[in-house]
């Protein structure tokens, strides 16, 4: 069974965080939601989430994708955080995918895994990046990398995910069963 890391900051985009989690587990995969921090975390609305577990608890397990969500100061939080930022290179350096969405793709940039790479963010949160070639459809895949836009696009890239882990056939049932 495949399986997704959402990680989860002070301040991070609660719409974002459920809606990824949720489809996943549709789709059959393996979810964990795993706090920078131990206990609830308020999320950029104020919604406070309870992750599954914390980062540090599964640091050093292997999972086949890595899901960043944005928000503010949420974004901020993980790519300030030295273990977030080798996680996601670890990650990609192995092939497996990483993504990001809203603010998030901003630590894959200063990770230096946007480098001349198609990607797409919330307006403005990618400035200062030149290297990077910004798009601004709702999702964009480069290689192993998956950027989106923001709490709009939530239910497109997640299906994307759902997509990359499970195959086009899940996709689509997952996408029937929320009557789109």
């Amino acid at each position: 069974m495949k399986t997704a890391l959402v990680l989860f900051a002070q301040g991070s985009e609660e719409l974002e965080t459920v809606t990824v989690v949720n489809i996943l587990r549709r789709g059959g995969i393996t979810v964990t939601l795993a706090g920078l921090s131990a206990g609830a975390l308020r999320g950029s609305r104020g919604v406070t989430i309870v992750p599954d577990t914390t980062l540090d608890e599964v640091l050093h397990d292997s999972f086949d994708m890595i899901v960043l969500p944005g928000g503010q100061p949420g974004s901020n939080h993980l790519k300030a955080d030295a273990r977030v930022l080798e996680l996601v290179k670890t990650t990609a350096q192995q092939g497996r995918y990483v993504a990001a969405i809203c603010a998030a793709p901003m630590v894959l940039a200063t990770a230096g895994l946007l480098d001349g790479k198609q990607a797409t963010c919330y307006p403005g949160s990618l400035n200062g990046f030149a290297s990077i070639h910004l798009k601004t459809a709702a999702v964009v895949e480069d290689g192993n990398l998956i950027t989106s836009r923001g709490p709009g696009t939530a239910m497109d890239f997640a299906l994307k995910l759902v997509e990359r882990l499970a195959g086009s056939a899940k996709r689509q049932e997952v996408e029937t069963g929320l009557v789109r």
